[in-house]
């Protein structure tokens, strides 16, 4: 098991350990509520649309074309927000989270159909799945509503036996890592959340 590790750690491309790098980066980054993040999102995301098209994941592929749109405009949102005014944290109803999840599953269902008639995608139910709720979910962050980090989560649980069985070690160690990212993330913007309603 030892030797395996070893071998996918030399396997890995300098490209996907700067990819990695930046994405960790852009985490703790947004966990802070720090603008610089987006950057890093940007860069990231670049590199990970060319590894992912590499290796057959077609959606994570194109979902990282996507980042980097959303990067663009969580810059913008987090920068000025609404009338030139900085974004605060809050919340969606029940109501919108259930309508969103349900959006995300047909979605996933309906592409992950096209993917496996018409493609050669690897995992296209899953790698749908993920790749669709991580679109909603980028949204989220950018606009700052809290429940982000606990769709992150799912999709970040989900997304880790995609890249192991792609061969993408390091990517999904990373997102073993975000698991627990996540969480903090998620009590730091309710901390904030709350004092702001308090006053």
């Amino acid at each position: 098991m030892t030797d395996s590790f070893a071998n996918a750690l030399a396997a890995m491309s300098a490209w996907e350990v700067t990819a990695v790098a930046l994405a960790l980066a852009y985490l703790v980054l947004a966990a802070r509520e720090h603008i610089a993040c987006w950057l890093c999102a940007f860069a990231s995301t670049a590199i990970y649309t060319a590894l992912f098209w590499n290796v057959s994941l077609l959606m994570e592929s194109a979902l990282n074309v996507y980042y980097m749109g959303m990067a663009v405009f969580g810059w913008y949102q987090w920068r000025a927000g609404s009338g030139g005014v900085s974004r605060t944290i809050s919340t969606w109803t029940a109501q919108r989270h259930v309508v969103v999840i349900g959006a995300v599953v047909v979605l996933a269902l309906v592409t992950g159909k096209m993917l496996s008639v018409y493609t050669q995608a690897a995992w296209p139910y899953l790698d749908s799945l993920t790749s669709w709720g991580a679109v909603v979910t980028t949204f989220m962050v950018a606009r700052k509503i809290l429940e982000n980090w606990i769709y992150w989560f799912v999709i970040d649980a989900l997304s880790i036996p995609l890249y192991i069985e792609r061969q993408l070690h390091l990517t999904a160690a990373l997102f073993a890592v975000y698991l627990v990212i996540v969480v903090i993330g998620y009590v730091s913007w309710r901390r904030r959340y709350v004092a702001a309603l308090r006053g």
